[in-house]
């Protein structure tokens, strides 16, 4: 089930394109940092989050 409005979906794959790009263009310990990225690509393009089911937040509209 989705629990992630489409602002909200659109946010995470944009920003998680951006940080997937750190992992290839950034150095040091902020590459490593770009992994966060694939949580967030694939948490976007899936339309549900864990956290937000823990929580119980629900951003997309019935």
């Amino acid at each position: 089930m989705r629990n992630l409005g489409r602002l909200d979906r659109v946010t995470r794959v944009v920003s998680g394109t951006a940080f997937l790009s750190m992992f290839w263009l950034a150095t040091g310990p902020w590459k490593y940092a770009g992994l966060l990225g694939v949580v967030l690509l694939l948490t976007g393009l899936a339309g549900t989050c864990l956290f937000y089911k823990i929580l119980g937040v629900n951003t997309c509209r019935k």
